[in-house]
């Protein structure tokens, strides 16, 4: 059954890969000249972040003003606000800037069903595929993942 085939069954092994300074712009057109949704940031051969197209987006966003609430003489800023992290992605100029650096990886013999229900779950396209020493082996995404049982049928 397909949904049991190791991810490295289907991973893409050459990978489209960036330093933390390279500039924006340079993973934009990176990722439109290979069409792909995803490119992992690099120390090396670890992956250290990812930057997506929804990251490459937010760069265009309007920013919401802050939200400070106050008690007493206390301002203080409430839970629900994100303006540090729009303002962090909107200002952004290097990938190190701009990456996600909470990045979930796969290993190679994660099942194609795992990955799927972590990135329909989770919200995540594409995924790095790295081995036991962390080092970038492959990533996979959604259309991979759509390939794959197309193949089947």
């Amino acid at each position: 059954m397909a949904a049991e085939l190791p991810v490295e069954n289907i991973m893409a092994r050459d990978v489209v890969r960036v330093e933390r300074s390279t500039p924006v712009i340079e993973v934009a057109r990176l990722m439109v000249e290979h069409s792909i949704s995803g490119i992992p940031v690099v120390d090396g051969q670890r992956v250290i972040g990812i930057v997506t197209e929804r990251d490459i987006v937010a760069q265009e966003m309007e920013i919401d003003a802050p939200a400070f609430g106050t008690f007493l003489d206390a301002v203080f800023k409430l839970p629900w606000d994100k303006s540090d992290e729009e303002f962090r992605r909107v200002l952004a100029t290097t990938a190190g800037e701009l990456m996600s650096n909470e990045v979930v990886t796969v290993q190679p013999s994660a099942t194609v069903r795992d990955v799927a229900g972590l990135m329909y779950k989770q919200r995540l396209n594409p995924l790095p595929v790295v081995d036991a020493n962390g080092r970038l082996v492959g990533i996979v995404s959604r259309s991979d993942i759509i390939r794959l049982l197309m193949e089947i049928e």
